[in-house]
Protein backbone atom coordinates (compact mmCIF):
# COMPACT_ATOMS: atom_id res chain seq x y z
CA UNK A 1 0.00 0.00 0.00
CA UNK A 2 2.63 2.32 0.92
CA UNK A 3 4.54 1.78 -2.37
CA UNK A 4 1.43 2.19 -4.18
CA UNK A 5 0.33 5.30 -2.60
CA UNK A 6 4.55 6.73 -2.92
CA UNK A 7 3.92 6.33 -6.80
CA UNK A 8 0.33 7.78 -6.80
CA UNK A 9 1.81 10.64 -4.93
CA UNK A 10 5.04 11.03 -7.49
CA UNK A 11 2.40 11.36 -10.17
CA UNK A 12 0.64 14.02 -8.67
CA UNK A 13 3.17 16.07 -6.71
CA UNK A 14 5.55 15.83 -9.44
CA UNK A 15 3.86 17.03 -12.68
CA UNK A 16 2.35 19.93 -10.04
CA UNK A 17 6.07 20.80 -9.50
CA UNK A 18 6.86 20.60 -13.32
CA UNK A 19 4.32 22.50 -13.92
CA UNK A 20 5.33 25.55 -11.61
CA UNK A 21 8.91 25.48 -12.02
CA UNK A 22 8.12 25.55 -16.18
CA UNK A 23 6.40 28.81 -14.98
CA UNK A 24 8.49 30.32 -13.22
CA UNK A 25 11.50 29.91 -15.45
CA UNK A 26 8.62 31.43 -18.57
CA UNK A 27 8.92 34.45 -16.00
CA UNK A 28 11.95 34.52 -15.94
CA UNK A 29 12.35 34.06 -19.56
CA UNK A 30 9.62 36.26 -20.66
CA UNK A 31 11.55 39.42 -18.17
CA UNK A 32 15.04 38.90 -19.74
CA UNK A 33 13.45 39.26 -23.10
CA UNK A 34 11.43 42.62 -21.98
CA UNK A 35 15.42 43.88 -21.04
CA UNK A 36 17.16 42.56 -23.96
CA UNK A 37 14.94 43.93 -26.57
CA UNK A 38 12.94 47.32 -24.66
CA UNK A 39 16.18 48.88 -23.62
CA UNK A 40 16.67 52.93 -23.61
CA UNK A 41 19.38 54.76 -25.71
CA UNK A 42 19.69 58.59 -23.07
CA UNK A 43 16.41 57.99 -22.07
CA UNK A 44 14.68 57.46 -25.20
CA UNK A 45 13.46 53.80 -26.29
CA UNK A 46 14.59 53.56 -29.51
CA UNK A 47 12.57 51.81 -32.45
CA UNK A 48 9.65 51.44 -29.62
CA UNK A 49 7.01 49.92 -32.52
CA UNK A 50 9.57 47.02 -33.60
CA UNK A 51 10.67 46.30 -30.18
CA UNK A 52 7.40 45.65 -28.87
CA UNK A 53 6.74 42.97 -31.93
CA UNK A 54 9.79 41.77 -31.44
CA UNK A 55 8.74 40.95 -27.54
CA UNK A 56 5.50 39.95 -28.48
CA UNK A 57 7.00 37.27 -30.99
CA UNK A 58 10.03 35.89 -29.00
CA UNK A 59 7.35 35.57 -25.97
CA UNK A 60 4.82 33.26 -27.43
CA UNK A 61 7.69 31.13 -29.43
CA UNK A 62 9.26 30.72 -25.75
CA UNK A 63 5.72 29.76 -24.19
CA UNK A 64 4.81 27.07 -26.83
CA UNK A 65 8.33 25.82 -26.36
CA UNK A 66 8.47 25.89 -22.64
CA UNK A 67 4.81 23.93 -22.59
CA UNK A 68 6.66 21.40 -24.83
CA UNK A 69 9.50 20.52 -22.37
CA UNK A 70 7.05 20.69 -19.53
CA UNK A 71 4.22 17.77 -21.03
CA UNK A 72 7.36 15.77 -22.16
CA UNK A 73 8.52 16.01 -18.73
CA UNK A 74 5.11 14.73 -17.19
CA UNK A 75 4.69 12.53 -19.58
CA UNK A 76 8.18 10.68 -18.48
CA UNK A 77 6.66 10.77 -15.47
CA UNK A 78 3.64 8.63 -16.12
CA UNK A 79 6.18 5.99 -17.45
CA UNK A 80 5.38 7.00 -20.81
CA UNK A 81 8.57 6.36 -23.30
CA UNK A 82 9.19 10.18 -24.71
CA UNK A 83 12.10 8.65 -26.19
CA UNK A 84 10.41 6.51 -28.51
CA UNK A 85 7.40 9.29 -29.13
CA UNK A 86 10.06 11.49 -29.95
CA UNK A 87 11.44 8.67 -32.94
CA UNK A 88 7.89 7.72 -33.41
CA UNK A 89 7.32 11.79 -34.46
CA UNK A 90 10.01 11.43 -37.19
CA UNK A 91 7.79 8.46 -38.66
CA UNK A 92 4.47 10.74 -39.01
CA UNK A 93 6.47 13.85 -39.92
CA UNK A 94 5.66 13.98 -43.48
CA UNK A 95 1.54 13.31 -42.46
CA UNK A 96 2.11 15.80 -39.83
CA UNK A 97 3.88 18.22 -42.31
CA UNK A 98 0.79 18.04 -44.94
CA UNK A 99 -1.28 18.81 -42.02
CA UNK A 100 0.66 21.53 -40.72
CA UNK A 101 1.24 23.03 -43.80
CA UNK A 102 -0.81 26.34 -42.99
CA UNK A 103 0.66 26.83 -39.96
CA UNK A 104 4.21 26.83 -41.07
CA UNK A 105 3.00 29.27 -43.56
CA UNK A 106 1.88 31.73 -40.98
CA UNK A 107 4.87 31.45 -39.09
CA UNK A 108 7.18 31.86 -41.98
CA UNK A 109 5.32 34.52 -43.09
CA UNK A 110 5.11 35.69 -39.71
CA UNK A 111 8.76 36.18 -39.41
CA UNK A 112 8.84 37.67 -43.26
CA UNK A 113 6.88 41.00 -41.54
CA UNK A 114 9.03 41.06 -38.39
CA UNK A 115 12.47 41.10 -40.42
CA UNK A 116 11.04 42.86 -43.33
CA UNK A 117 9.39 45.67 -40.87
CA UNK A 118 6.15 45.67 -42.82
CA UNK A 119 4.34 46.83 -39.57
CA UNK A 120 4.32 46.61 -36.07
CA UNK A 121 2.51 46.75 -33.18
CA UNK A 122 0.78 50.63 -33.23
CA UNK A 123 1.18 50.81 -36.59
CA UNK A 124 -1.95 51.78 -38.70
CA UNK A 125 -2.58 49.71 -41.93
CA UNK A 126 -5.21 49.02 -43.91
CA UNK A 127 -5.55 44.85 -44.86
CA UNK A 128 -7.88 44.35 -47.68
CA UNK A 129 -10.95 46.80 -47.07
CA UNK A 130 -10.23 46.80 -42.64
CA UNK A 131 -8.39 49.97 -41.43
CA UNK A 132 -7.29 49.80 -38.03
CA UNK A 133 -4.61 49.90 -35.61
CA UNK A 134 -2.14 46.44 -35.58
CA UNK A 135 -2.42 45.24 -31.65
CA UNK A 136 -0.63 42.12 -32.42
CA UNK A 137 1.91 40.15 -34.45
CA UNK A 138 1.98 36.48 -33.22
CA UNK A 139 3.64 33.33 -35.06
CA UNK A 140 0.10 32.23 -36.36
CA UNK A 141 -1.77 35.92 -36.80
CA UNK A 142 -2.14 39.27 -36.70
CA UNK A 143 -4.75 41.67 -35.14
CA UNK A 144 -5.68 44.80 -36.16
CA UNK A 145 -8.44 47.09 -34.05
CA UNK A 146 -10.73 49.91 -35.87
CA UNK A 147 -11.16 52.94 -34.29
CA UNK A 148 -15.03 51.73 -33.59
CA UNK A 149 -13.62 48.78 -31.69
CA UNK A 150 -13.76 45.55 -34.22
CA UNK A 151 -10.66 43.43 -33.98
CA UNK A 152 -9.51 41.41 -37.58
CA UNK A 153 -7.87 38.57 -36.48
CA UNK A 154 -6.32 37.35 -39.79
CA UNK A 155 -3.76 34.36 -40.86
CA UNK A 156 -0.32 35.65 -41.41
CA UNK A 157 -0.01 33.74 -44.75
CA UNK A 158 -3.19 35.66 -46.05
CA UNK A 159 -1.60 39.08 -45.65
CA UNK A 160 -0.41 39.88 -49.22
CA UNK A 161 -0.86 43.56 -49.85
CA UNK A 162 -0.41 46.08 -46.53
CA UNK A 163 -0.98 49.93 -46.66
CA UNK A 164 1.04 50.72 -43.37
CA UNK A 165 0.24 54.81 -42.62
CA UNK A 166 2.54 55.37 -40.50
CA UNK A 167 5.84 54.15 -41.69
CA UNK A 168 6.35 57.70 -42.88
CA UNK A 169 5.21 61.10 -42.49
CA UNK A 170 1.62 62.16 -43.84
CA UNK A 171 1.00 65.29 -45.60
CA UNK A 172 -2.40 66.88 -44.48
CA UNK A 173 -4.15 69.80 -46.08
CA UNK A 174 -6.34 72.11 -44.35
CA UNK A 175 -8.73 74.32 -46.60
CA UNK A 176 -10.68 77.15 -45.64
CA UNK A 177 -12.97 79.48 -46.75
CA UNK A 178 -13.16 83.52 -47.36
CA UNK A 179 -15.51 85.32 -48.63
CA UNK A 180 -14.59 87.40 -51.68
CA UNK A 181 -14.55 90.45 -50.87
CA UNK A 182 -11.43 89.59 -48.24
CA UNK A 183 -8.30 90.84 -48.89
CA UNK A 184 -6.32 87.66 -50.37
CA UNK A 185 -2.75 89.34 -48.73
CA UNK A 186 -3.75 89.92 -45.44
CA UNK A 187 -5.39 86.05 -45.85
CA UNK A 188 -2.58 84.86 -46.55
CA UNK A 189 -0.26 87.23 -44.17
CA UNK A 190 -2.44 85.71 -41.08
CA UNK A 191 -2.59 82.31 -41.92
CA UNK A 192 0.89 82.61 -42.29
CA UNK A 193 1.32 83.95 -38.86
CA UNK A 194 -0.82 81.18 -37.41
CA UNK A 195 0.88 78.61 -39.50
CA UNK A 196 4.23 79.94 -37.64
CA UNK A 197 3.40 79.57 -34.27
CA UNK A 198 1.62 75.99 -34.39
CA UNK A 199 4.51 74.85 -36.58
CA UNK A 200 6.60 75.51 -33.31
CA UNK A 201 3.61 74.91 -30.82
CA UNK A 202 3.63 71.14 -32.39
CA UNK A 203 6.79 70.75 -32.94
CA UNK A 204 5.69 69.48 -36.69
CA UNK A 205 8.16 67.65 -38.78
CA UNK A 206 7.12 69.12 -41.75
CA UNK A 207 6.85 73.27 -40.93
CA UNK A 208 2.83 74.61 -41.78
CA UNK A 209 2.83 76.38 -45.44
CA UNK A 210 0.56 78.55 -46.96
CA UNK A 211 -0.31 77.09 -50.36
CA UNK A 212 -2.84 79.82 -51.87
CA UNK A 213 -5.98 80.26 -53.88
CA UNK A 214 -6.98 76.55 -54.03
CA UNK A 215 -10.44 76.73 -55.64
CA UNK A 216 -13.03 79.91 -56.75
CA UNK A 217 -15.90 78.18 -55.27
CA UNK A 218 -19.73 79.16 -55.49
CA UNK A 219 -19.86 81.37 -52.07
CA UNK A 220 -16.04 81.96 -51.45
CA UNK A 221 -12.81 81.76 -52.27
CA UNK A 222 -11.01 78.61 -50.94
CA UNK A 223 -7.63 79.16 -49.47
CA UNK A 224 -5.30 76.20 -48.62
CA UNK A 225 -2.38 74.98 -46.08
CA UNK A 226 -0.59 72.19 -46.00
CA UNK A 227 2.00 70.37 -43.01
CA UNK A 228 3.75 66.93 -42.00
CA UNK A 229 2.95 64.83 -39.33
CA UNK A 230 2.53 61.26 -38.30
CA UNK A 231 -0.24 60.00 -39.00
CA UNK A 232 -1.63 59.30 -35.14
CA UNK A 233 -1.51 62.92 -34.89
CA UNK A 234 -2.53 64.57 -38.07
CA UNK A 235 -6.44 64.29 -37.52
CA UNK A 236 -5.89 65.99 -33.80
CA UNK A 237 -3.31 68.62 -35.44
CA UNK A 238 -6.00 69.50 -38.38
CA UNK A 239 -9.02 70.46 -36.03
CA UNK A 240 -6.31 72.60 -34.20
CA UNK A 241 -5.76 74.42 -37.37
CA UNK A 242 -9.20 75.07 -38.02
CA UNK A 243 -9.39 76.64 -34.49
CA UNK A 244 -6.84 78.64 -34.28
CA UNK A 245 -7.68 79.82 -38.04
CA UNK A 246 -11.32 80.78 -37.16
CA UNK A 247 -9.88 82.89 -33.87
CA UNK A 248 -7.45 84.69 -35.85
CA UNK A 249 -10.18 85.18 -38.77
CA UNK A 250 -12.02 86.64 -36.20
CA UNK A 251 -9.88 89.33 -34.98
CA UNK A 252 -8.66 90.35 -38.20
CA UNK A 253 -12.46 90.74 -39.19
CA UNK A 254 -12.05 87.63 -42.27
CA UNK A 255 -15.31 86.85 -43.58
CA UNK A 256 -15.48 83.24 -43.48
CA UNK A 257 -18.34 82.71 -46.43
CA UNK A 258 -21.98 81.09 -45.58
CA UNK A 259 -23.57 79.46 -48.73
CA UNK A 260 -25.56 82.12 -50.61
CA UNK A 261 -28.52 81.54 -53.56
CA UNK A 262 -29.39 84.54 -56.02
CA UNK A 263 -32.81 84.14 -57.02
CA UNK A 264 -34.14 86.30 -60.31
CA UNK A 265 -37.79 87.35 -60.45
CA UNK A 266 -39.15 89.84 -62.73
CA UNK A 267 -38.67 93.36 -60.38
CA UNK A 268 -35.23 92.69 -58.67
CA UNK A 269 -32.96 90.38 -57.37
CA UNK A 270 -33.08 88.84 -54.20
CA UNK A 271 -29.73 87.29 -52.40
CA UNK A 272 -31.09 84.77 -49.94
Amino acid sequence: MKIIEIVLNRKVIVPIIIIAVACFIYLIIRKIIRKIFLFKIHGVRVDVRRQKTMVGLIDNISKYFIALIALLMILDVFGIDTKSLLASLGVVSLVAGLALQDILKDIIAGAGIIFEDQFAVGDVVTIGDFKGTVTYVGIKSTRVMAYTGEVLIIANRNIDKVINHTLENNISIVDVDVSYASDLDKVKEVMTKVCDELTKELSLPTPATVCGVEKLGDSGISMRLVFGANYNDKFNYERIFRLRLKQAFDQNNIEIPFPQVVVHDSNDDKVI
